[in-house]
């Protein structure tokens, strides 16, 4: 036995028991908070002690005072944002990673953790149907994996104009034109932020908040020629689900030199589903795509993945050498030139475990089934009186009109306070008009406030919020999602 393995065993044993009931408990738990920050600050707080305290007692100690301000994100009740849960193969393996410890940059360092990761890359390429042979790295979620690929990005672009950013910087360099929809993500703002590029140049974006190519183009062609340029696209928009044309989009990029990012956050996974597919069709011409594997493959956080096709930029946009790294000269790069850190945990190990433990088909019914049960919410609230149905229904959102915000928030603290079971009458609400786009993950409803519908308003104006489903524990009546040929 290893060395103070009594503590070790106690530790996590306890952890194991309350984690235990952490997953038992979600059924019947209320699913917000019972403790504010500051409540729970409190409890954890003050002057550091001077002695220490039993391992196996500052588990306890760590679960039973966290647990009421604790979100209970898992539950198939909980109603925010595009959050999946966590399948039990990639929750235990990630409890592997934290046992092995293993600082996860070098292939050198750690061969099984690179390799490992190397065939979760592999295996992602296929489902996702992108270009073979392109480098795939596990960043902390889809807005550090869309930054990854736009740094790469921005390395090319640069070179290509015979500037070089590594060495010089950004100050005197050619200005990088970075062209996005009207209804993209913020995060991609916040990547260019941190990146130097500035706020992108809008395109218009239709009633859905798809990209117009048309525009696209001729904006591509109000600017300066010869300027280096990135475009950035979106597989699955968050209110709507809608995804960019991508043949004429990327058509047009390709006219003007222009390198092309995906931000697929949840909306990639469409690629697994043959009967999805055609929502993704032509992605696989961009030369860059992020997505998340906790929102879609239920992977716990962190679980970001970014994809290149041009391996030689994210290495050089991204990547660092040091004398004392022991890099090899041959095989895949090592993990740290993929994405921006240099230590880090194995993230694309529990990546592996949840595509091992659902395999192919597995993958195919999580995201068909999600799209099913979109389809048929759909198609059942269209027959509610007072109830609004925005978008097209084409993947995984809803965005419904309840009438007022008042009565929006109304229904929403309504279903948040619920426990096992709503009554008939919480799930037909008729009312007058507040706007609530849905996402469905895994199999059940969900509300939330997007940060996106406030600030932006150009294709849903009013009040938005999210009720993605999920899988298991599903208490949203007895919705049965039909078996349509996707797959």
């Amino acid at each position: 036995m290893w060395a103070d393995s009594d503590d070790y065993e106690r530790a996590l044993e306890r952890a194991r028991e309350h984690t235990r009931k952490w997953l038992e408990a979600l059924p019947e738990r209320i699913v917000r908070p019972s403790a504010t920050a500051d409540e729970v600050k409190q409890r954890f707080g003050g002057p550091l002690p001077e002695t220490g305290l039993d391992a196996a007692a500052v588990v306890d100690f760590l679960a039973e005072n966290a647990e009421p301000g604790l979100m209970a994100m898992q539950s198939g009740r909980f109603f925010g944002w595009v959050i999946g849960g966590t399948v039990p193969a990639a929750m235990a393996a990630d409890w592997l990673v934290s046992a092995w410890d293993q600082n996860s940059g070098l292939c050198f360092a750690s061969p099984s953790t690179a390799g490992i990761e190397e065939a979760a890359g592999e295996w992602l390429l296929e489902l996702l149907n992108l270009p073979p042979g392109s480098d795939v790295g596990f960043a902390t979620g889809a807005s550090m994996a869309n930054f990854t690929a736009l740094a790469a990005a921005r390395w090319r672009q640069l070179a290509n104009a015979g500037w070089d950013v590594n060495a010089d910087g950004l100050q005197g360099a050619p200005k990088v034109r970075v062209l996005a929809g009207a209804e993209r993500h913020d995060s991609l703002d916040m990547a260019l932020r941190f990146l130097g590029l500035g706020a992108p140049e809008l395109v218009p974006a239709d009633g859905q908040g798809r990209i117009d190519p048309t525009a696209l183009r001729s904006t591509l062609e109000s600017g300066p020629q010869d300027a280096p340029a990135i475009v950035c696209l979106q597989a699955g928009n968050l209110h709507s689900g809608a995804f960019d044309p991508f043949p004429a989009a990327i058509s047009a990029a390709r006219d003007y030199g222009a390198w092309v990012h995906v931000d697929g956050a949840f909306g990639l996974w469409a690629a697994a589903v043959p009967g999805l597919r055609h929502l993704t069709e032509g992605v696989e011409l961009a030369d860059s795509w992020g997505t998340d594997a906790h929102k879609t493959l239920n992977v716990p956080y962190d679980a970001g993945i970014v994809a290149v096709r041009d391996a030689a930029a994210l290495r050089s946009g991204i990547g660092m050498h040091a004398v004392y790294l022991m890099q090899d000269d041959h095989g895949p790069a090592d993990p740290m030139e993929k994405v921006p850190e240099l230590s880090r945990r194995a993230r694309g190990v529990p990546v592996w475990a949840a595509l091992r433990s659902l395999g192919s088909d597995g993958v195919r019914q999580l995201v068909a089934g999600r799209a099913d049960c979109a389809a048929e919410l759909g198609h059942r609230l269209a027959g509610v009186p007072g109830v609004e149905g925005l978008n097209d229904v084409v993947f995984t959102q809803l965005s419904l009109a309840f009438g007022s915000d008042e009565r929006t928030r109304a229904v929403t603290d309504y279903v948040m306070a619920a426990t096992r079971t709503l009554p008939a009458r919480a799930r037909a609400v008729g009312a007058p008009r507040a706007a609530r786009p849905v996402s469905v993950r895994r199999g059940c409803s969900q509300p939330t406030t997007s940060g996106r519908g406030r600030r932006r308003a150009r294709v849903f104006p009013r009040t938005t919020a999210h009720f993605p489903l999920r899988g298991r524990g599903s208490t949203a009546g007895p919705l049965r999602c039909p078996s349509r040929p996707r797959h």
